[in-house]
C-alpha cells in the first residue's frame, strides 16, 4: 500500500471471479499493520455503503462485494492464511463471521499467481488455512508450465461458459463456531417466530453455520426464483426473522431484530424441499429426476442468486444427519458422494465423506465435504482509495 497524495492509497488488488461470486483479492502485507484500520480501507474500496458502489470496485450484489486477504502461513498444515471479509452493500458493515466458498475458489490461483505456493506440473495442491472458521481446506488446482491454467470444459451453474475444474475440500467442516455439527444440541428445534408461529429447523454448523427449514413451513415452494423472494417483503422479513432467532440460538446475537447489523452472514438461512421440475432465473428447466432436492439461499437479507459453496458443504453435511430437515426432503437413494442440489441456477454437485460416531449413532463423524468450482482471474493492479 503505498501514499498518492495525501488523503489517497494504492493499494495492489487482484480481481478474481471465484465460483458463482467475485471479488478483490490482497495480499494481508499490502493492508495497513493495524488490521483496526482494515474496514475503512474496504467499504471505500468497494463503494459502500451505497447499493449501486458506484464509486468503487463493488457489483452492487453481495456476491459481487467480497475481500480475500490472503499470506504466506506459518501453520505446518497450510501454504496460506486466508481471512474472508463480506463487505455490505448498503450498509457501513465488513463482517468477518464465517467463510465464502465460492470465493475460497479463487485463493489457490491468486497464491500460485503471487508465488506463495509453487506451481506444479499436472495440478498443484495448495492447502489453506481459513482464518475465520479455523478449518483447513485443500484445494486442487490445474497447472502448466508454471502457471494456472483458468481454460477448460468444466461448466458450474451460474456462470457462462467453461473453465477448468478447482477441486475443494474442506476437512473436518464441523463446529466453525466451536460447538460441533449441531451446535444447539439438537437435531431439530422449533423457533417461536413473533407474528407467524412455530417453524422447526435444523441448525447445522459444517464449513459454515447454515439454518435449515422447509420450504413449506414458511409458505414456499423451494423452486421460488431470487426475484420472486426479493419481490416479496413480507417474505424477507419472514426469512430474515428465522435467521435472527437461529443467531440467538446460537449466541451470536442477544436480540434477533439487530440480526442484519450484528450478524449479517451467519447463519445463513436456507430452505429445502423434495425435488420438482422447476425453470432456472435464465429461463431453463431442470427436472425432478435430476436432482436430490431443491434449496434457496439468502446471502445478506436478499436471496443468493445460485448457492454458497460453504453453503452446499454445509447442506451435504445435513443430508447424512438422520431426521434433519434437509435428511427428511432428500430424495431415498441419494449417493452421498453425488448430491445434486437443485438452486436459482441450476444444479450444484457436492460430495460427503463420514463415519459412525460410536457416541452418538444418530450424529455422524464428517470426515469431510467437497465439491467443484472454477475461477477466473478478471483484473490485476491498484486501486486508488480516497480515505478523506
Amino acid at each position: 500500500m503505498t501514499g498518492v497524495h495525501e488523503g489517497m492509497i494504492k493499494l495492489p488488488v487482484s480481481i478474481i471471479r471465484g465460483g458463482t461470486s467475485k471479488g478483490v483479492y490482497i495480499l494481508e502485507e499490502d493492508l495497513p499493520k493495524d488490521k483496526n484500520e482494515w474496514d475503512k480501507v474496504l467499504l471505500r474500496m468497494m463503494g459502500s455503503p451505497d447499493r449501486k458502489q458506484i464509486d468503487g470496485l463493488g457489483g452492487s450484489q453481495s456476491v459481487t462485494s467480497k475481500v480475500a486477504i490472503i499470506k504466506k502461513s506459518d501453520r505446518p498444515d497450510a501454504d496460506v492464511d486466508y481471512t474472508f471479509a463480506q463487505v455490505s452493500v448498503d450498509k457501513p458493515i465488513v463482517s468477518y463471521k464465517g467463510n465464502c466458498g465460492n470465493i475460497s475458489s479463487g485463493v489457490g490461483p491468486f497464491a500460485i499467481e503471487k508465488g506463495l505456493v509453487e506451481a506444479q506440473e499436472g495440478t498443484t495442491s495448495v492447502r489453506i488455512y481459513n482464518t475465520n472458521t479455523d478449518k483447513i481446506i485443500v484445494e486442487e488446482v490445474k497447472t502448466s508450465n508454471g502457471e494456472v491454467q483458468y481454460d477448460g470444459d468444466f461448466n458450474i451453474a451460474g456462470v457462462p461458459g467453461t473453465a477448468s475444474p478447482i477441486k475443494l475440500k474442506f476437512v473436518d467442516p464441523s463446529g466453525t463456531l466451536g460447538s460441533g455439527l449441531l451446535p444447539t444440541g439438537n437435531v431439530v428445534d422449533v423457533l417461536e417466530v413473533p407474528g407467524y408461529g412455530k417453524v422447526e429447523v435444523s441448525i447445522v454448523d459444517a464449513a459454515n453455520p447454515l439454518v435449515f427449514a422447509k420450504a413449506s413451513d414458511l409458505g414456499l415452494k423451494g423452486g421460488e426464483t431470487p426475484d420472486e423472494i426479493n419481490g416479496d417483503e413480507e417474505k424477507l422479513l419472514l426469512l430474515e426473522k428465522v435467521r435472527g432467532l437461529a443467531a440467538v440460538k446460537l449466541g451470536l446475537i442477544d436480540d434477533y431484530t439487530k440480526s442484519a447489523w450484528e450478524t449479517p452472514g451467519i447463519p445463513k438461512m436456507t430452505f429445502v424441499a423434495e425435488s420438482a421440475d422447476y425453470v432456472t432465473a435464465d429461463g431453463k428447466e431442470i427436472k425432478k429426476e435430476d436432482i436430490d432436492l431443491l434449496s434457496r439461499m439468502m446471502s445478506m437479507q436478499k436471496a443468493h442468486p445460485s448457492y454458497a459453496m460453504t453453503g452446499a458443504m454445509c447442506t451435504a453435511a445435513a443430508a447424512v444427519v438422520k431426521g434433519s430437515v434437509v435428511n427428511q426432503v432428500l430424495s431415498k437413494g441419494t449417493d452421498t458422494q453425488f448430491i445434486r442440489i437443485g438452486h436459482a441456477s441450476g444444479v450444484l454437485e457436492c460430495g460427503v465423506d463420514y463415519a459412525e460416531n460410536t457416541e452418538n449413532p444418530d450424529v455422524p463423524k464428517i470426515d469431510d465435504t467437497f465439491g467443484f468450482r472454477t475461477a477466473n482471474l478478471i483484473m490485476e493492479g491498484n486501486a486508488v482509495i480516497r480515505l478523506g
